[in-house]
């Protein structure tokens, strides 16, 4: 059995939070013990309105220190045990898609359970997620609706005794690299019983740009080379099983960082460049 193993990065967030972060890639194929969980995503309907065109994005906001440091890890499977994800508009649009009496949630239960997630204001409240009443609309998917200016995290509660890698994406993009978002990149690791708080979009290994609601033109994905402006409007996440991550300690002796011939080979997110 061949397996691939990857370099990683384990986040600890300013918050006080326990975090965690990997930049790692596929592992083995290895069959999973548990039933795979599916996307909570739209199912098509020729006789339901189509969804709000997207009124908010998201912003490259301030920055916030976020440092990391380095571990090795692994997953369990190649496929996720989940992938889910979260509309977000402004609030007449999203009273428009989920209709009068919507089901509303403060947060959503991924993989059988194991983990809990959800998206905070400013003063750490969680948003409350709103779908339409199972058929009364073409989607089954969750929807936030913000407020242009303000500032918003992903939280990922671990309730299990199992780690986990969390591949989050926000407006189709990486929240890590900046990349357009795929099940190959890494994440942020997971530990059991912990939680991280995903503040923003990674600018080194010190730093993110806070996340903060803006119209469609300010958003990071129509402002970088990465982006898709047809993305806008969808939060997503990930999640694989992983091996128990053994951090990598520093060795005492290290010695400092040399001259980098590719500078611009960066493994972080760049800043947008806004078009006049």
């Amino acid at each position: 059995m061949i397996q691939r193993l990857y370099r990683s990065r384990f986040f600890r967030f300013a918050t006080g939070l326990v975090a965690g972060a990997a930049l790692l890639a596929a592992c083995s194929q290895m069959p999973q013990n548990r039933a795979e969980t599916a996307a909570v995503t739209a199912t098509p309907s020729a006789a339901s309105p189509a969804p709000a065109p997207a009124q908010l994005g998201t912003q490259w906001g301030e920055g916030i220190e976020s440092k990391t440091r380095t571990i090795v890890t692994q997953r369990l499977s190649e496929q996720p045990d989940e992938v889910a994800s979260v509309g977000y508009n402004e609030a007449s649009a999203v009273r428009r898609d989920v209709g009068n009496n919507p089901e509303r949630r403060l947060n959503l239960q991924l993989a059988q359970g194991d983990v809990e997630w959800s998206v905070l204001d400013e003063s750490n409240r969680p948003l409350p997620l709103q779908r339409a009443r199972r058929g009364s609309s073409s989607s089954d998917m969750f929807r936030l609706a913000g407020v242009e200016g303000a500032r918003y995290t992903l939280r990922f509660r671990n309730l299990s005794d199992r780690s986990y890698e969390v591949i989050a994406t926000v407006d189709g993009l990486d929240v890590l690299t900046g990349k357009s978002g795929s099940l190959r990149n890494g994440g942020y690791v997971l530990r059991p019983q912990e939680t991280i708080n995903i503040e923003g979009f990674r600018k080194s290994q010190s730093e993110v740009a806070a996340f903060r609601f803006a119209t469609p033109g300010r958003a990071y994905a129509a402002n970088t080379e990465a982006g898709d402006v047809r993305n806008i409007g969808v939060i997503g996440a990930a999640l694989f099983e992983l091996e128990q991550p053994q951090a990598r300690r520093p060795r005492r002796d290290a010695t400092p960082p040399q001259p980098s011939a590719f500078p611009a080979d960066g493994a972080y997110a760049p800043p947008p460049r806004y078009r006049k």
